[in-house]
C-alpha cells in the first residue's frame, strides 16, 4: 500500500481558505454579487468554506451553484442545482479541490459557455501543475509539483480540525 504523506493539515487548510477569500475580495472588490460554482463533491464543500470566510470580510451577495459531472464519461455530462442563467453578466468563481490535468475544470467551465459572463476565476486548494488542458488556477492554496503516478487526496470532514490533504 502506498505511503500517505500529509501535505496540508487542518490548520493549514484554514489558512489557505482565509488567504483565498482575501484574494477573491481584492480581485472583485467592485462587484455587488459573486457566483460561486463548486464541482461536486469536494469542490462544492471547498466553495462553501471559502464563501463562509468571504462573508466575514465582505458585504457582497454570494450565490453558490453545485456542478455535478460524470467524470468517467467521454463527453460532457453535467448538471447544476440552480439555473446558470443567474450568472449572466456576473463574476463566476469555479471551485474544485485539486487541479490535476484540468479536464474536470474544463468540463466545469463549459457549463457556462452559453452564458455571457463578466469574468471567470478558478480556485483550487491544490494545483498539481500536470495540465493537459489549458486550464490554470487564478487562486490556489498550494502549487505542488508531483510525479504523475502520485495521487493527491483532500478530505473535508464534518468535524472541525480533521480536514487534511494527502499525497500517496
Amino acid at each position: 500500500m502506498p505511503k500517505k504523506v500529509i501535505i496540508l493539515n487542518s490548520e493549514q487548510i484554514e489558512q489557505k481558505i482565509t488567504r483565498i477569500a482575501y484574494q477573491i475580495l481584492e480581485d472583485s472588490i467592485e462587484e455587488q454579487e459573486l457566483i460561486f460554482a463548486g464541482i461536486a463533491d469536494r469542490g462544492y464543500t471547498f466553495a462553501e468554506r471559502v464563501i463562509n470566510e468571504l462573508k466575514k470580510i465582505s458585504q457582497q451577495k454570494i450565490s453558490l451553484i453545485k456542478i455535478s459531472l460524470d467524470k468517467n464519461s467521454t463527453s460532457l455530462k453535467a448538471n447544476t442545482d440552480k439555473d446558470i442563467s443567474s450568472a449572466k453578466d456576473k463574476v463566476v468563481i469555479l471551485v474544485d479541490d485539486v487541479l490535476n490535468s484540468g479536464r474536470t475544470l474544463a468540463y466545469g467551465l463549459s457549463v457556462f459557455l452559453n452564458v455571457p459572463l463578466k469574468k471567470m476565476r478558478i480556485v483550487v486548494l491544490i494545483d498539481r501543475s500536470h495540465h493537459n488542458y489549458p486550464v490554470y488556477s487564478d487562486f490556489a492554496g498550494l502549487k505542488l509539483s508531483t510525479v504523475l503516478k502520485e495521487h493527491v487526496s483532500v478530505i473535508f470532514s464534518d468535524n472541525p480540525g480533521e480536514d487534511a490533504a494527502y499525497l500517496s
